[in-house]
């Protein structure tokens, strides 16, 4: 099911059929570096992880992380959304792309129009994203598509503090 449209892209909800793809993305080198292992070596493992997590999601809260395709050719080219953690107080959005896709401005698009649905559509008035202290490209592209860095945040004692960024909608003028 298509969610939302841009010049170039196509963002819809993850189905099983996407398996390979995520599969794919979750074990490239750079999501394993800025995001994490998730433990997904297989296609059952995959179609789980999908499962799980953005349909789930979807269907307790209304959105998710949605799979960004190409318009051109509808070719999977990385995900982009909205998340609710248990972590976080509030809606946070999330992307990641293959490397091979980078530096062709799909993120910036994907995420401007994820943040304008959030906002408009969704109704939120505040949307935070958070990254690695390292994640320069992200911290960028969050900046960018205008969100503010607010604060460092570190979620359980062994784990890494995390840079939040934040997009509150009541300040704009």
């Amino acid at each position: 099911m298509k969610i939302l449209e841009t010049e170039r892209l196509t963002l819809r909800l993850q189905t099983t059929d996407d398996v390979y793809f995520i599969l794919e993305l979750v074990n490239d080198p750079s999501w394993l570096q800025f995001i994490g292992d998730r433990g997904v070596r297989t296609v059952e493992e995959a179609c789980e992880y999908i499962v799980n997590g953005p349909i789930r999601m979807y269907e307790q809260f209304g959105f998710c992380l949605y799979l960004v395709e190409r318009k051109e050719d509808q070719i999977p080219i990385g995900i982009c959304g909205l998340v609710k953690r248990e972590s976080l107080e509030d809606v946070d959005i999330g992307f990641a792309f293959l490397p091979k896709y980078w530096g062709k401005g799909y993120a910036y698009e994907a995420a401007s129009a994820t943040l304008a649905y959030g906002i408009d559509i969704l109704g939120l008035n505040r949307i935070v994203a958070i990254t690695t202290q390292n994640n320069e490209a992200s911290a960028k592209l969050l900046e960018k598509v205008g969100l503010k860095f607010e604060r460092l945040v570190q979620f359980s004692n062994d784990s890494e503090e995390l840079r939040l960024f934040s997009f509150n909608n009541h300040l704009k003028l």
